[in-house]
C-alpha cells in the first residue's frame, strides 16, 4: 500500500509513526515548548532520530475550547519551521491546518501532506489539494474545536463516522484528488464522548475496510486519563496510548500520530514482528 504525497510515495506496508510538532502556545500537551523555530527544529530532529517517518506541524491548536487564529498568524508560525526541517532532514512533513492560505504556504515551504481536522471542507480546499498533488488526511469531527465536546450525540458512532469519511473521500475524488493520496482518520476525541471513542476503537476493522489507509491519534488524550482514573495528569496517559496504538496496529491501522515517538515506535515494531512473523 502506497500513500502518494506530492513528490513522495510513502510505503505503508509497514505501519509508520507520525510525530506531532505543535508550534502553538496553547497545545494541551506541549503548548509553548516548541513555539520558536529553533526549539521546533530541535524537537523535529529528535523525532526523526527516534524513527518518525512524518512530522506533523501544527500552528493552531485544535484542543477542545481552542481559540482560532487567522491564516497570517498561522503561516508565520509554521513556515519557518517547515523550511528549516526540510533543509536538514529527509522526512515527510505534514501541515495540520484547515485553511487554504496555510496549505499553499506550507506546501511551498516543503510540506507534502495536508492533515485536516475539517476534512478539506473549506471552500476551495479540495481543489487546491488536488492541484498541489499532496497527500491528504481526512478526519471526522462533530462540530468545531470550541464546542465539539459539549454533549456530542450519535445513534451509531461507527456507522456515522464511516458514512462521513466516505462522503468526504467521494467529494475529494470528484475534485481531482487521487484515491491513492487519501488517508482517513476517525477523529478520536474530536466531538466524541467516552463511549464513542471506545466504540470506534473496538470496531476499528469497520473503518479499515473502507479501503483507504487509516491514521489514528490517541496520544495523551483525556479519555485515556478517564480510563486509568488519573484525572488531568498527562504522564500516565503515555502507557495507555501505547497500548491503544498496539491494538490499532493489530486491527490494520497504518499510521499512528503521537507525541511520544520512541516508545510508540518500539511497540509498533514488536507488534509488526508478530503480525509479519519475522
Amino acid at each position: 500500500m502506497i500513500w502518494r504525497c506530492r513528490d513522495r510515495d510513502i510505503d505503508l506496508r509497514v505501519p509508520l509513526v507520525m510525530g506531532v510538532l505543535n508550534v502553538t502556545p496553547d497545545s494541551f500537551f506541549d503548548g509553548g515548548n516548541f513555539a520558536s523555530p529553533e526549539a521546533a527544529f530541535e524537537r523535529a530532529g529528535t523525532m526523526v532520530a527516534e524513527g518518525a517517518a512524518i512530522i506533523d506541524v501544527g500552528g493552531e491548536s485544535t484542543r477542545p475550547g481552542a481559540t482560532p487564529i487567522d491564516a497570517g498568524a498561522e503561516i508565520e508560525r509554521v513556515v519557518p519551521v517547515i523550511v528549516k526541517i526540510r533543509s536538514r532532514f529527509d522526512v515527510a512533513v505534514s501541515i495540520d491546518t484547515s485553511k487554504c492560505a496555510v496549505i499553499r504556504a506550507a506546501v511551498d515551504a516543503g510540506a507534502c501532506i495536508v492533515n485536516d481536522v475539517n476534512a478539506l471542507r473549506a471552500p476551495g480546499a479540495r481543489e487546491l489539494a488536488a492541484s498541489l498533488r499532496v497527500g491528504v488526511c481526512l478526519m471526522h469531527m462533530q462540530g468545531e474545536p470550541r464546542t465539539m465536546q459539549i454533549e456530542p450525540k450519535y445513534t451509531d458512532v461507527v456507522r456515522e463516522v464511516c458514512e462521513y469519511l466516505v462522503l468526504q473521500r467521494t467529494a475529494c475524488l470528484a475534485a481531482g484528488i487521487s484515491h491513492g493520496s487519501i488517508c482517513l482518520d476517525p477523529g478520536i476525541g474530536f466531538g466524541k464522548a467516552q463511549p464513542h471513542n471506545l466504540a470506534l476503537l473496538r470496531r476499528l476493522p469497520e473503518l479499515v475496510h473502507l479501503g483507504s489507509p487509516l491514521l489514528l491519534g490517541v496520544s495523551r488524550k483525556s479519555f485515556i486519563g478517564r480510563i486509568l482514573g488519573t484525572g488531568t495528569r498527562l504522564e500516565p496517559r503515555l502507557f495507555g496510548g501505547i497500548g491503544l496504538a498496539a491494538l490499532a496496529l493489530s486491527q490494520g491501522v497504518k499510521i499512528i500520530r503521537t507525541h511520544d515517538v520512541a516508545p510508540t515506535r518500539a511497540a509498533m515494531q514488536a507488534v509488526s514482528a508478530v503480525l509479519q512473523g519475522s
